[in-house]
């Protein structure tokens, strides 16, 4: 991957850097937040030490897979980031149908492909020299998933092999304007300009599902998609219900 290449290929405005090796994308670009100048892409065509939400790791495979962060500083302070991973994960779903891979989406923040996980997006935040917030977004894109790769993760995963033919400068160019679009629209209108886009691509609309918290049921009833806060809208047998995010998972009940 070139980042000159992207850059050209990419109407963003925004600077790109690729290491051919690194543990964590998110962590470089968090240890170099306070002296960002503006927003930063980068990219690790090998990531050793990729993290998902709420501590787990993030396994990859090199030249199966894109790994990146893109640093992006907003004004407002942290109470302003409500929903922020979840519009994240509905400029990513449409850029990859844009380019003629439908995809959906799952509560929180992953991208699926035929009910299997293909992207994860891990935002985290940092202080900004003016006052501002910095928000580290990190996604992890699976292209083809090698047999051995796939027993490591231990269960099964989602692949975009029409999208591992494309030139990765040219692929990684249109994820970054969807992105750039994207946050540039929740600066100014929040996660309430998302939700309706969101909730189009709900990949368990209707189902009925379960809410977990380490091993712990909490709730179960229908998804009814998420609303203007990015809170889950949950069906259950005493009425709607809305779950905010933190550490839960979500699993369809069989």
């Amino acid at each position: 991957m070139n980042a000159q290449q992207i850059m050209a290929l990419s109407r963003a405005g925004v600077a790109v850097e690729v290491v051919p090796e690194t543990g964590s994308t998110n962590v470089d670009l968090l240890a170099r937040a306070f002296t960002l100048q503006g927003p930063v892409l980068l990219v690790a065509e090998h990531q050793t030490a990729g993290r998902g939400r709420a501590g787990r790791s993030w396994l990859s495979s090199p030249d199966h897979s894109l790994t990146f962060s893109l640093a992006w500083k907003f004004g407002g302070g942290l109470q302003s980031l409500t929903g922020l991973p979840l519009a994240i994960g509905t400029a990513l779903a449409e850029t990859l149908g844009r380019l003629g891979q439908p995809v959906q989406l799952k509560w929180p923040n992953d991208v699926l492909k035929d009910g299997d996980k293909l992207a994860g997006i891990l935002v985290e935040t940092a202080s900004a020299a003016d006052g501002g917030v910095w928000a580290v977004i990190g996604i992890g894109l699976n292209l083809a998933m090698p047999d051995e790769l796939e027993a490591q993760i231990g269960r099964s995963v989602a692949a975009v092999p029409w999208l591992a033919r494309m030139e990765r400068d040219t692929l990684l160019a249109a994820i970054l304007d969807g992105l750039a679009e994207a946050l540039r629209l929740f600066d100014q209108a929040g996660f309430g300009a998302f939700s309706a886009r969101w909730n189009l691509l709900h990949g368990w609309q209707g189902q009925l599902v379960v809410i977990l918290d380490r091993g712990e049921v909490l709730h179960e009833g229908l998804a009814a998609g998420v609303d203007d806060a990015g809170r889950l809208l949950l069906d259950t047998e005493n009425g709607r219900i809305a779950i905010v995010a933190g550490d839960v998972s979500l699993r369809i009940k069989t």
